[in-house]
This record gives structure tokens, C-alpha cells and sequence, in this order.
């Protein structure tokens, strides 16, 4: 009698998204045979949270690149430019102080090395006389320059209007350019270009030698469609016939008839017609946004640069002609914006060149050499390089304009997963293996590779009734079929199906290639030889190219020079190539402006991609002496059958039809891996981790930003920390499945069309719902109606032009559907299926798919019409709407298990009769393929399922494969954990990964949506108790009470995402998802061959559920066991949420630099300097200045006499300093006013309004300059320090009814300025565009030396890490009672840190000398002790987890908490539109916050509503969410 012995295992489910872990483990019985495991129950639970602001999740959603750091390095590169112009600086200093040009007053203020002396800062051009008075040092200059304005610009000069004498710089630019200046003026000059030197592109990305800018005529403009955006499409008819095609926000009519500039891309193909775009003018510009201008900043430089380039003139002279002409105009953003550093170096070039011929210095070899030697005193090298070329040189290439070459950045490549180097340590004498790089993907040797491979993996299928069938040996018969296709792919950038269908060799004609498709995504471009055709396009424009040109090694030769030489030696490099394959120089021309190759690295290195190749070559391509020897002796054994230990019996297994080295050809990449290296994994050494031990080796291994993305990072290393102190907690793990959240695994761009897509799906479902009230008639007593609602209206229009247009008066169904938007039941609302419906009608423009008839709209909601899929579910698990269209309900069912083209096929012609007593045609092939592909020919993917007739495997391992790389690196890792003796996948079988839409499905089908309703029901009641409404809960079918949203506040919300342990909720789900259920819904068993066939294992996982009393029933999946539902609540409700903590502020660097020690480079750690790393921003970037106000103030009389000049009233200061000046005091004075009180009746003597100075009263301003925009209202306008400024902007305000979108929008701005003179009473005023704004806070100074005390900046945001709790004891005399005080403070950051840097704790002792009893940070859980415990004086274990709540933030005395639950709150609502949501008195504007908009509170949700801080105690809790220790009660 055999005996099964039960394994007890552990199974652990993940749930990982970018800034949460939810984690699950779950018991599961197995017999030993290893036969179907048992669930048994849940053994544990929880969520892990990495707390990130609603910013960073949002623009990571976005697809933009998130670090941490970000701002600190933006920030630190600032600094660097910084460093790098001051450095120039002081070696200019130095030049130019050995040649004597700097003036006397500038050089006293230099040391040795070119550095100011303290506290001195001259400016060249100003000095001071011998009357300690400031004079220009460059007057004579500046009078040549008046004498020019005068004759120019005569209005401009003189009365009360100036000439700047900064733009003598201008002058004396142009100047030297034909005649001599002195040697102070060239000083100057150099000096200047070192401020202002233009902008430096390292790499061309595009290749702009087809781009030209053309002034055209517009002949005609006609609006099109409305934009996505909320503009219009315009087609805009040219002069030359070319129509410009763009969408606008504003209306281009007026553009009919005038001259715009665009530029234009022309092709080299003649058929391809050229790209043009609208380039603005200055105009233009100048009224956009910041926003707007860095979008278009390459079209701004582009059309600076072309004004500059006609002019014909230097920068220099283009700036001072131009202020000749218009001198009002500003220089800096308006006259110049950003152009390219060829055009100072081109001027600068010019002058220098002049200059030498009238200053003997710079003639001088004697003096250059001297200068170049103070340089490079110990540079000989760099030197000797540059001593014969002169001051010119120097100037320019070596000190203005140098720019050291980029670091390579090769530790970011990824390692080569087979190869490697083997060196010996000259020291130990141990051999030692160095990783080899992964090969660029430019690299012709790659291109090769991924040719072959992309040739050999090709199978061509003929479409057929059946199934399609696989014709790739009759289209390519011979090697040399295949030959000749390689070789006419690798003259191609890219190929697509259709295009490689017309291949010659497969002899297809025109009309017969709609019958073949090929094995890969059918749409798509796949690359070919893209290095070979970029470089064959450019030896095309070349004269005098030799016929053979270029071979395989030329071609590597060019491209390593492409790809490897600088741009500034790249000239050189192209001459010596040309000269040696006797290439004229129009080669050389072309190749120099080639655009960069992109970044970009293969998945091999150079190594093994050769030893890859020589297996997969095909006929004149291969060569067997190409075979390494290595490879050739595996090959000799695995033919002969040789043993070999390092042969294993899988690959004997996987090369058993190749009997001769011959056959060793033509391999697929895979095949050829295992005949090379025995292997195929990505991963280079397979692990299995033995020991959570093992975790921590990794992670202390671990290279920091080696992911890239520092989101996923973080992510990923916290996971592998929880998992590590699960395995822990519950002993060994035996199964890991997991789940990556969609926006974890893809890449940057798909992230930010996942996020734009569902923005944009919600706003569509939201506009549905609105549209459906729009139906109802006044009468219905619908709320919210908006009949004159241009949004509304414009819904409305649809119908106007689609099908109801057809209809006579609204159908009654309609009108039935509509009055549930009204109802609290959720049974009388529109249901998920009948906006489904909706969507869907609209998406198929209002016609059946497989009829072609109307769906009328009176009939839509009704049982008439149903939702099908196209790929049934039978056989393929798809519930999205992609897959789903509606038609009438007999086709529905005529068409059963078919897909939708197989139906066509099979019933096409058919008359189906339909429930109003019509008949209606199934349509003919060509009409159905007709009709799909004109309805959805914006919707690619839905085209494609209406279209097959099977569902290929190919179609299927595309939805299951999941090559991202994040998604592969995590399951590998977790796979070390899992993974079982002698296996050498990646992937360990024991890693099941899990998808969204499978645990979706089995939420709903096990009845977890229906616990989470439950869980999270007394917040939506509370709710309805705070705004004293009834919407924020509804009945469900079942009659139970269930969270709901009122239609008002649903755009957004999502019910999962407001309470943490909706993570660990998922988490529980996955761990249950086995293997059986992964297949069955991810639809592995639909594949041909599967082990299981779909309808078996729905017989094995599902019951068949009855639905109805029709005989309809649908297939549900089996709970795990029997309480499944029951235990997953328990186990939620008592999850404590753990929170990562982010306080560490500052630590101790680990900086290590290479230096030579004993002779030898050696990498040492730096042990100099304080070392302390800042680990948070100090202060926001906003720098302010000091300012002394003059502000009002009441006194009483006693404090006005003191200072009579300061009262504000001019009749009663006047009167007061009358009385004093007959030497009235007091007393007398109030006597004679209440005298006069029928004069002065108006006036209190006890409060008399005074002028006062801030600083006099100790009352500190800062003030900082900004930008005019629409934020300027009055309250903001009343912060100018200028009050003649604030004026002037408060009667521009009144004028525009005080509405500053108008009155601060560019034009408002514009038109204001235009009139400033009258504004300002008549009395002239310069153009306002910016103004300082005052602001009362707590700022310190950026530095203790130089101008640093005069700056100030402001705490940043979110640095508020730590606030103090400090407590006393009082004994109340009556009662004999303790009571316990406690005071409280929030330590500022900079406080902190200097308080640890000194080795103290953060928090300092209290005014009596006490330490806080304990100190708290955002993040930290507290717990609330009930009045029983705190007259106990002892917390009760276990703790009502209720009355946890964590610490938000903090600010001087005050601390915000919310439930430690709290994900997002329900709701939050703007002020005004509170007014009018709250039914009740209190205004509520988010569920936190009671009267206040903020998403936080300082009291508990108790009864009592106890101020949290004076009670709370700390709770910590680890990372699993266990508590290690609660606070006690002193």
C-alpha cells in the first residue's frame, strides 16, 4: 500500500508598483509525488509603502526621468558652469596681466594666480578718480558711440533720456573690427566673450543639411477638424504649391496674403514631398509664454541665427546696429536670444586677428611662450602642442571656447553575459576575470548579427480558409535565396512587411501579397542595416564614389571613426581616410556634419557576436576557418559524439539533426549560444540565494543607479528587503508570484502613453455620462443640467450628425436608462454595460460589424442589441474593449465560438430574422473588410482582431512575452530565491508571473471586491455624515450597502487607491493565482499543442453559475477553499502598513580618488575635509535681498510728537509741527483739539496713522524680482516694495475689470507698457516687466563672507524632519492629580544638521533644561491611548489599531496627522464649489481637513476629537508591519 506524505509549502505574492510592495503568503499542501497542491490558508499579509509625493508619482507616470536628486544635480551643474567661468576668468587674468593689457585700478586687485583679493571685485570699466568719485575708464569710446546715436538716433539723445554705457561694449565689438582699440578696450572685450560665449550642442542629433528657412507667401487658409487639444486643424495653401497642414489655438485666417517664414526639410527621394514648419517671429516671441518659447527654443535659435547670417555682420555688430535704429528695444531675450557658439567664435576670430596687426605683444613669440609656460607650468606635453600656434589660438580654442571632451560612461554599459578577459594580477599573481562591454548597436558587426537573425527567425505564412500555412521554403529555397536577401535587406534602414513581400525572388505579384503575411507584428518596421544605409545615403551626395566602395573593412573603418573621433578632430580624421582611398574632398564635406549615432548597446559583446556569426552566416557569407578553435573542437565532439563534461546532454539534444560541420550554418542566435557556450541565458552566472544572508551580500553589492531609473530602483531594493525579512519570518519560500505594476515595466515613452490614455478614457466615460442627462427633459427634475453648456452642446452634436437624426422624439428606453443617474440605488443607475454600449455604438459609427444595418438608438439599451467578442472568450481570455463591439443579439448568437472574420466567411449572405420582425444580411467579405477598415482605421490593434480568421501562436506569445528589461531582472532575482538544484534558466519555473486583468478577474469571481466595499464602507458613511448627503453610499443588487461617488466627484477618483492595504489585498489574490489559473486567463492554453486544453482546465478551475431564469450561466472561478472570502478580511483588517522613513539628512562621504602610491594608481579613500554630504535641499532656489519699507502704522499722540515728520495725514502734521514750533506739549495740544473738535473731528489722537521704516522697528522684509503674469492680482500687487510701480499696475488692473488674465496676459502687458506714460499721471516711466515682490518670512543668510551675507533664501518645502515632544508634570494642590503638560517644537533642518554635524541629538533640551520625550518625523505612527489607559498610566496589548495615525508634516508648535490607513482622501474640492456641494452648514472641503482645504488634521477622528499631539505616543513598527515597540506613558 504506497503512502502520500502531505509537504507543507510556503507561497509568497508580490505586488510591486513604484512606490509600494504588497506581500502575501500563503499555505499550500502538496503531496511528495509532487501531484495538484492544496491551499490551506492565508499565513501572512501586508503593505510596504516608499512614501513619494503626488508630483514625482505623476510625472513618473508621465514618463519623465525621476530622481530623488534631481534638482541637487541640476543645481550642482549650475555651480559647475560657475567654476568653469571663473576658472576661465583667473587664466585669462593671468594672460593677459603678463601682456600688461589689464588697466592699473584692475590689476592691484588680482594675486599671483589671477584671484580676486578679498572683498574686492572690480569692474574693468569703471575706476575711481582722485576724488574718490566712479568714472568710465572707456569715455572716449562712449563719445565716438554718442556721436553716433546723435546721428542715427537724434530724439534718443539728450534731455532726460540716457545712452547706457554698457553698450560702449558694442561699439568698441564692431570698432575692432577694422581699426585699432587699446589694449584695456581688447581686455574688455575678451573678457565680455568669456560672460557671453553662445551655445555648445556636443552632438547633432539631426542632420540639418536639408533644412533651409524660406519666406513664403500664404495663397489660402481652410480650418479643418477640431484638435485634440481644443484647437483646429488649418491647411495652409503656399506660393510655391506646397500645403503647410498644422493645428492651431488661434484663428490663421488673417495669415491670407502675408509673407511667413518656414522652415523647410527636403528629401532626397523626389516623391516624398517636403516637411515644413511655421517658424514665429520676434513679435510672436516675444508675447510667449516661458513654457511656450522652450518648446519652440530650436525653431527661436534657428531664426536668430538666419537673421544674423543675412545681416552679414558679427553678433557684435548686428547688436549695436540695431540699437542705432531702436534704441528702446532690450538686448538680452529680445534682440539676441541663444545662438550657436560658431557665431562668437567667428567674431572674436575677426577681432583678435585685426587687433594683432596694431599690437606687437601679440606678435611676440618671446611673450606667448612665457604665457603658455604660466599655464601649463608642469603640463610639458600640452605645451609643446600649442607653443607654434600663437595668441589667437590661445584666446580662443584654449582658454574662451574650450570644452573638454565628455567622459565615457562605460560602467553603464551592460557586461557581455558570455565573455570575458582573464588578466593576471602582476602583485598576487592570481588570475583575475574583467567583464568585456556589450557592443554598440551602430556597429556594423552588429548590424550583421541582427540581420541574420532577423532573416533566419522570418517565416512567411499564405492565408488560407483552414489555417494559414507556413510557405517560407518555396519563397526561399536555396542559400543562395537567402543570400540574396541579406544582401538586398542590407542596403535598407528599415523593412516592413508589405515592402519585404515585394522582394523579386519571391516571385508575388501585386495582387497576390495581401495573401501572405509574415511571423512579425504585421504593422511594425523592423530594423535592417541601419549604419550601412545612413553611410551608402551620404556616399551619394559624394563626387567621384569607386564602384566597390565601400568594403566590409572600409565600412568598419568609417565607422569607427563616425562613431569614435571627437568633432573637433573629425575634419582631420575624414582627410587621412579620404586621402588613403583616394576620396576627393567632397567626402569629406559630407561626413563631417554626420549625425551622431545613438547610444545605444546590443545584448553581446564584439567577441561573442563574431564567434555567433560564424555559425549563423549562410552560404558565400560563411567560412568555416571563421570558426573559433574552441567552438570548433565542441562542434568535432558533439558530431562524433566524443563525452565532454562541458557538453552537456541538452545541447547533444538540441543538435542531434547536425551530422557534419557543414551543417553548422544558418543557426538561430539560440541554437548557436548552446553549440558556443552551452548555454542560453541572459543572466551570465546563474545563483540560488541559500540564506536571507545571501539578500544582504546582493543588496551590499548592489551599484547604485545601475537601473537607470531611480524610481524602480528604490522599488526594487526595498522589495528584495521585505522579501529577505519575510523568508525571515516564515522560513523558507517555495513559490514567488508576482505581480508588476504596467508602469513599472515600461519604458519612459510607453509610461507616458499608458497615462495619457487612461486620462483620456476617463475624461470619455465621465463625458458620456454627462451626455446621458442631457436627454432628460426640465421636467424630469434632473440635477446638474446645463442645456446652454458649450462642452454639452457639442456633445450633443454627435447625435446631430450621426443617427438621431433618424429618430422622430426620444425613445422611451432612453428616457428609463436616464432617470437612474438620479437614484442612490445602484441597481437604478446606468449599469458598467450600458456606457459600455454607449462608447461602443459610437466607435462603430453607429452600425452593426457583421451587418452593416443602423443601430438605432431607441433600441441600443435594450436586449435587442448585446455586447460580443470578437475572439470568444472560449478561446481566447480578452474582456477589453478592443476586443468587444456590439451587434445584434440572433447574429450574436449565430456567430457563437467563431471569431469574427472565420464567422464572415462561413455565413456570409446569410438573412438572420431579428426580434422587431426584421431581416437583416450578414455582409460579404469584401464589404466586412471594407467597413472595418474604414471604421477603424484610427484603431490599429481592434482592426487586427476583426480581421483574423485563427488566433496564431505568434499572436499569442506576443500578449505573454514580457522581454522588458525591469520585468526580467526582478523575476530573475526572485528566482535566486525559488530556484531548484540543476536549473540553469534565468527564470526559475518556481516564479509565476501574474498580469493586472488576472487578478482583476478573480477579485470579482472569488468575491474580493465585495470585502474591500466592506472595508472601506465607514469612510464613504462618514462622508455622508460631514457633507450631510446620501450619494457618497448606494444598494447594490444584492440589497447591500456599498461605497459610492456622486457623478460631480468621479472624474479621478478610483475607491482601490484611497487605503494602503489595497496592496496587500492584490498581494493575497496573486499568491492564490497558480500556474493552472495564470494559463487559463492569460491564455497559454489556447495556444496549439499546450499540455491542457482551455476547456479542460475550465472544467478543472470554474463552476458554471447560473444567472438567470433564461438558462444563461457563465463560468466562475473556484475559491481557493472555502473561507477564502472570510480570511482575506480578517487578515486585512488587522494589517498594520509599514512606512518607509526618509530622514537621513545628512552622513559622511565615501569619496575615493585615484593617486599614485609607491608608484603605483591606486584608488584611496579621501581623507581630508569634513567630508558631510547634504542628503536634503537647505533652501528653495529663490535668492532675496533685504529691504527697509516705508509702512503705516497707529500711534498714539504721545508717540506721533516724537516724530511729527512721519504722520500721514499732511493737514494734521502740518497743524501739529505749528503747535510745536510755539512750544505746545501734550497736554496742551490735546487740549486744543478738543477745542477744535468741530475742525478736527475726524481725527482719534490715540490712533494717528505714522510713517515707520522696517528696519527701524526690527521688522525684516526680503524682496526678489519676477516676472509679469496673470498671478498678479491685487493682493499680490500690494507686495511690490515700488508703490509708484504699484500704482501703475493697480489702475491697468481697474481698467481691465480687475481681472489679471486679461490685464498680465502678454498683450495685456504689451498694451500697458504702450500706455505707461498715462498711467502714470502723465510723467514718462520705463517699460515694466518685472518687479520686486516682499515677502515676511523666516530667511537666513547663503553665506557668512563677501556678498553672501547681503543674500537670503527660504527654508524649502517638506524640510521640516523632526518635531520635538517635551513634557512636564504638575501635581494639581486639590486633587492630588498628575498632570502632564507638554510643549512642542519643530527643529528646523539647518539646525539639525548643524546640531549633528557637532555629535548631538537633533532635538535640543527645553528652557528647563529637559530633553524631549520623544521626537518625531513624517511618516512615524503614533498611537492615541484611550482615557482609561492614560488614568492607567499603561497602554492595554493588544492596541485598538483604529487609533494609529501617522505624522504628515509639521510647523512651529503644530503637527498634522490622518488614519496610518490613508491613502488619498475621497474627496477634494475647491472652496467656492464646496459652498455648493455641502448640504449642511459646516463647509467641507476634503475629507480630512474639516473647514479647511488641506488633506490633513491635527485631531483624531475619535468621538472626542482629542488634539492628537497631546496625547500620542510613538508606535514603530519593522518593515513587515509588526510592531517592535510602542511608547510608554511617563
Amino acid at each position: 500500500m504506497n503512502i502520500n506524505f502531505l509537504i507543507m509549502k510556503k507561497v509568497l505574492g508580490l505586488d510591486l508598483g513604484p512606490n509600494s510592495t504588497g506581500w502575501a503568503v500563503v499555505n499550500k499542501e502538496e503531496d511528495e509525488n509532487g501531484g495538484l497542491g492544496r491551499l490551506t490558508g492565508i499565513e501572512a499579509a501586508g503593505s510596504r509603502i516608499i512614501p513619494m509625493d503626488a508630483a514625482t508619482l505623476g510625472d513618473f507616470g508621465k514618463g519623465k526621468s525621476i530622481s530623488p536628486t534631481k534638482e541637487t544635480t541640476r543645481l550642482r551643474g549650475i555651480r559647475r558652469l560657475r567654476e568653469r567661468f571663473l576658472l576661465r576668468r583667473e587664466r585669462l587674468h593671468r594672460v593677459l596681466a603678463l601682456l600688461k593689457f589689464l588697466p592699473a585700478h584692475y590689476a592691484n586687485s588680482l594675486d599671483r594666480y589671477g584671484h580676486f583679493l578679498k572683498g574686492t571685485e572690480p569692474k574693468l570699466e569703471w575706476y575711481k578718480n582722485e576724488a574718490g568719485e566712479w568714472e568710465f575708464l572707456f569715455q572716449e569710446a562712449f563719445d565716438e558711440m554718442l556721436a553716433d546715436f546723435k546721428r542715427f538716433s537724434s530724439a534718443f539723445v539728450g534731455g532726460s533720456k540716457k545712452i547706457p554705457y554698457d553698450w560702449t561694449i558694442y561699439y568698441l565689438r564692431k570698432k575692432a573690427l577694422t581699426e585699432k582699440i587699446s589694449k584695456e578696450e581688447l581686455a574688455w572685450i575678451l573678457l565680455n566673450f568669456n560672460q557671453k560665449r553662445g551655445y555648445y550642442q556636443r552632438d547633432e542629433e539631426e542632420d540639418t543639411d536639408n533644412e533651409t528657412v524660406e519666406r513664403l507667401k500664404v495663397v489660402s487658409v481652410t480650418k479643418g477638424e477640431k484638435e485634440k487639444k481644443g484647437g483646429y486643424w488649418y491647411n495652409v495653401l503656399l506660393e510655391n504649391g506646397i500645403t503647410y497642414r498644422a493645428a492651431f489655438a488661434n484663428d490663421i485666417s488673417c495669415w491670407v496674403g502675408s509673407e511667413k517664414e518656414f522652415l523647410v526639410k527636403r528629401f532626397e527621394k523626389k516623391d516624398k514631398a517636403p516637411q515644413l514648419s511655421v517658424l514665429p517671429s520676434f513679435e510672436e516671441i516675444d508675447k510667449m509664454s516661458d513654457a511656450q518659447k522652450n518648446r519652440l527654443y530650436a525653431k527661436i535659435k534657428l531664426k536668430t541665427e538666419k537673421t544674423i547670417a543675412d545681416s552679414g555682420k558679427t553678433v557684435g555688430s548686428y547688436i549695436y546696429d540695431a540699437l542705432l535704429q531702436k534704441p528702446c528695444q532690450k538686448i538680452r531675450g529680445k534682440l539676441v536670444r541663444t545662438i550657436d557658439r560658431e557665431f562668437y567664435k567667428e567674431e572674436l576670430l575677426r577681432i583678435l586677428e585685426k587687433q594683432c596687426e596694431f599690437h606687437a605683444e601679440l606678435q611676440d613669440p618671446d611673450r606667448y611662450k612665457a604665457c603658455i609656460e604660466e599655464l601649463y607650468p608642469q603640463n610639458g606635453a600640452h605645451r609643446d602642442s600649442i607653443v607654434k600656434r600663437g595668441f589667437v589660438y590661445l584666446f580662443i580654442e584654449d582658454i574662451l571656447f574650450y570644452q573638454r571632451p565628455l567622459k565615457r560612461k562605460k560602467s553603464l554599459i551592460a557586461d557581455c553575459p558570455y565573455e570575458s578577459v582573464c588578466c593576471e594580477d602582476k602583485e598576487t599573481g592570481e588570475k583575475k576575470h574583467y567583464p568585456i562591454k556589450c557592443i554598440a548597436k551602430s556597429n556594423p558587426l552588429f548590424q550583421e548579427f541582427r540581420l541574420w537573425q532577423f532573416i533566419i527567425n522570418l517565416r512567411i505564412y499564405k492565408k488560407e480558409e483552414s489555417q494559414d500555412r507556413d510557405v517560407t521554403n518555396e519563397l526561399i529555397k536555396t542559400e543562395e535565396d537567402y543570400v540574396a536577401l541579406f544582401d538586398w535587406l542590407s542596403e535598407k534602414e528599415s523593412i516592413k512587411q508589405g515592402d519585404l513581400l515585394k522582394f523579386s525572388h519571391f516571385g508575388l505579384k501585386k495582387k497576390e501579397i495581401g495573401s501572405y503575411r509574415w511571423n512579425y507584428v504585421e504593422d511594425k518596421n523592423y530594423p535592417c542595416n541601419e549604419t550601412r544605409s545612413k553611410i551608402v545615403s551620404r556616399l551619394k551626395k559624394c563626387d567621384g564614389i569607386p564602384e566597390n566602395f565601400p568594403t566590409q573593412e572600409d565600412e568598419m573603418a568609417l565607422w569607427h571613426i563616425l562613431y569614435s573621433v571627437s568633432k573637433s578632430e573629425l575634419e582631420k580624421a575624414l582627410n587621412s581616410f579620404a586621402s588613403k582611398h583616394g576620396l576627393n574632398s567632397t567626402f569629406v564635406d559630407n561626413f563631417k556634419k554626420f549625425p551622431s549615432f545613438k547610444n545605444e548597446y546590443g545584448p553581446y559583446s564584439a567577441k561573442a557576436i563574431r564567434k555567433l556569426l560564424s555559425l549563423m552566416r549562410i552560404g558565400r557569407y560563411w567560412n568555416e576557418t571563421d570558426i573559433d578553435l574552441a567552438t570548433r573542437l565542441r562542434i568535432d565532439k558533439i558530431v562524433s559524439g566524443e563525452y565532454d563534461e562541458t557538453i552537456r546532454a541538452r545541447v547533444r539534444e538540441k543538435t542531434i539533426h547536425l551530422s557534419g560541420i557543414s551543417d553548422f550554418k544558418g543557426l538561430p542566435v539560440w541554437l548557436a549560444c548552446y553549440v558556443v557556450y552551452d548555454r542560453h541565458s541572459e543572466v551570465k552566472y546563474i545563483t540560488k540565494w541559500n540564506s536571507p544572508d545571501d539578500i544582504d551580500a546582493y543588496l551590499k553589492a548592489f551599484k547604485q543607479h545601475s537601473l537607470r531609473n531611480p524610481i524602480v530602483e528604490q522599488a526594487v531594493l526595498e522589495t528584495l528587503r521585505t522579501v529577505r525579512d519575510i523568508w525571515k519570518k516564515v522560513g523558507r519560500i517555495d513559490e514567488i508570484h508576482v505581480e508588476l505594476g504596467r508602469e513599472m515595466k515600461a519604458p519612459a515613452d510607453k509610461r507616458a502613453q499608458m497615462t495619457a490614455q487612461i486620462a483620456e478614457n476617463e475624461a470619455a466615460n465621465m463625458r458620456i455620462k454627462y451626455l446621458l442627462t442631457e436627454f432628460l427633459n426640465p421636467d424630469l427634475e434632473i440635477e446638474n443640467v446645463r442645456p446652454y453648456s458649450p462642452s454639452q452642446q457639442e456633445i450633443l452634436r454627435i447625435y446631430e450628425d450621426g443617427a438621431l437624426n433618424s429618430v422622430a422624439e426620444k425613445p422611451t428606453e432612453i428616457e428609463d436608462i436616464l432617470k437612474k443617474l438620479n437614484e442612490r440605488d445602484v441597481q437604478k443607475r446606468p449599469t458598467k454595460s450600458e456606457i459600455e454600449k454607449y462608447k461602443l455604438w459610437l466607435e462603430q459609427h453607429y452600425r452593426s460589424p457583421y451587418t452593416g444595418v443602423l443601430i438605432p438608438l431607441a433600441k441600443l439599451f435594450t436586449s435587442a442589441y448585446q455586447i460580443e467578442h470578437v475572439i470568444p472568450q472560449s478561446r481566447y481570455f480578452d474582456d477589453s474593449l478592443s476586443n468587444k463591439v456590439i451587434c445584434e443579439a440572433e447574429v450574436n448568437t449565430l456567430k457563437g465560438n467563431m471569431l469574427g472574420h472565420e464567422f464572415i466567411e462561413a455565413h456570409h449572405g446569410e438573412k438572420v430574422s431579428i426580434s422587431d420582425g426584421k431581416t437583416v444580411t450578414i455582409l460579404s467579405v469584401e464589404a466586412y473588410e471594407t467597413q472595418v477598415k474604414e471604421t477603424y482605421e484610427r484603431n490599429r490593434g481592434k482592426m487586427k482582431k476583426l480581421m483574423m480568421n485563427d488566433i496564431p501562436d505568434d499572436f499569442i506569445a506576443r500578449q505573454l512575452n514580457d522581454s522588458r528589461y525591469i520585468s526580467k531582472l526582478v523575476k530573475s532575482l526572485l528566482s535566486n530565491i525559488v530556484r531548484e538544484e540543476g536549473e540553469q534558466e534565468a527564470i526559475s519555473k518556481n516564479v509565476i508571473p501574474c498580469t493586472g486583468g488576472i487578478t482583476d478577474r478573480l477579485k470579482k469571481d472569488w468575491g474580493v471586491n465585495d470585502i474591500w466595499n466592506a472595508i472601506i464602507l465607514p469612510r464613504f458613511r462618514r462622508m455622508n455624515e460631514l457633507t450631510e448627503r446620501t450619494d457618497f453610499t448606494a444598494i447594490n443588487q444584492q440589497g447591500h450597502e456599498i461605497p459610492a461617488m456622486p457623478l460631480e466627484l468621479q472624474m479621478g477618483f478610483n475607491k482601490k487607491r484611497i487605503d494602503h492595504r489595497h496592496h496587500a489585498m492584490d498581494a493575497i489574490v496573486i499568491a492564490c493565482a497558480d500556474r493552472n489559473i495564470c494559463n487559463y486567463l492569460n491564455n497559454e492554453s489556447a495556444r496549439a499543442g499546450s499540455a491542457i486544453s482551455r476547456h479542460d482546465l475550465q472544467r478543472l478551475l470554474c463552476d458554471k453559475v447560473k444567472t438567470d431564469d433564461n438558462g444563461k450561466y457563465k463560468w466562475l472561478l473556484k475559491k481557493p477553499w472555502d473561507t477564502f472570502t472570510q480570511d482575506t478580511k480578517s487578515v486585512l483588517e488587522q494589517i498594520l502598513v509599514s512606512f518607509k522613513q526618509n530622514s537621513r539628512i545628512i552622513n559622511k562621504s565615501g569619496n575615493r580618488y585615484w593617486h599614485y602610491v609607491d608608484g603605483k594608481k591606486r584608488l584611496v579613500e579621501q581623507e581630508k575635509g569634513e567630508r558631510w554630504v547634504i542628503r536634503k535641499s537647505l533652501h528653495e532656489a529663490t535668492v532675496y535681498g533685504e529691504v527697509d519699507l516705508r509702512r503705516v502704522k497707529t500711534v498714539s499722540l504721545n508717540a506721533a510728537i516724537k516724530n511729527p515728520q512721519a504722520i500721514v495725514d499732511k493737514e494734521l502734521k502740518k497743524e501739529i509741527l505749528s503747535l510745536l514750533a510755539v512750544g505746545y506739549d501734550v497736554e496742551k495740544i490735546e487740549k486744543y483739539f478738543d477745542e477744535h473738535c468741530d475742525v478736527w473731528q475726524d481725527v482719534n489722537l490715540s490712533k494717528i496713522e505714522v510713517y515707520y521704516f522696517t528696519q527701524d522697528a526690527n521688522e525684516r522684509f526680503f524682496a526678489t524680482r519676477k516676472s509679469l503674469d496673470v498671478g498678479f492680482d491685487k493682493k499680490k500687487i500690494e507686495n511690490i516694495t515700488d508703490t509708484g510701480i504699484q500704482k501703475i499696475l493697480l489702475r491697468h488692473l481697474a481698467e481691465k475689470g480687475d481681472d489679471p488674465k486679461i490685464a498680465f496676459s502678454p498683450e495685456g502687458i504689451e498694451e500697458m507698457n504702450r500706455n505707461i506714460v498715462r498711467l502714470n499721471n502723465g510723467k514718462s516711466h520705463q517699460p515694466i516687466l518685472k518687479v520686486r515682490i516682499f515677502k515676511n518670512a523666516d530667511k537666513f543668510e547663503v553665506g557668512q563672507s563677501g556678498n553672501k551675507r547681503s543674500k537670503f533664501v527660504e527654508a524649502d518645502q517638506w524640510t521640516n524632519l523632526f518635531f520635538a515632544v517635551y513634557e512636564s508634570k504638575s501635581v494639581d494642590e486639590k486633587t492630588g492629580a498628575v498632570e502632564r503638560n507638554r510643549s512642542f517644537v519643530t527643529i528646523p533642518l539647518k539646525e539639525a544638521i548643524e546640531r549633528i554635524k557637532a555629535g548631538l541629538p537633533v532635538a535640543k533640551e527645553d528652557e528647563n533644561g529637559k530633553s524631549p520625550i520623544f521626537v518625531l518625523s513624517p511618516n512615524d505612527l503614533v498611537y492615541l491611548p484611550t482615557k482609561e489607559e492614560l488614568e492607567k498610566g499603561e497602554i492595554g496589548i493588544p492596541i485598538d489599531r483604529s487609533r494609529i495615525y501617522k505624522l504628515v508634516d509639521s510647523s512651529d508648535k503644530t503637527a498634522n496627522f490622518v488614519p496610518y490607513i490613508i491613502a488619498n482622501v475621497i474627496y477634494s474640492l475647491k472652496k467656492d464649489v464646496a459652498k455648493d456641494f455641502c448640504k449642511g452648514e459646516d463647509l467641507i472641503q476634503n475629507e480630512l481637513g474639516l473647514g479647511s482645504s488641506q488633506s490633513k488634521n491635527q485631531r483624531a477622528w475619535t468621538s472626542d476629537c482629542e488634539m492628537i499631539k497631546k496625547i500620542c505616543v510613538p508606535v514603530k513598527v519593522d518593515r513587515l508591519g509588526q510592531i517592535v515597540e510602542i511608547g510608554k506613558l511617563s
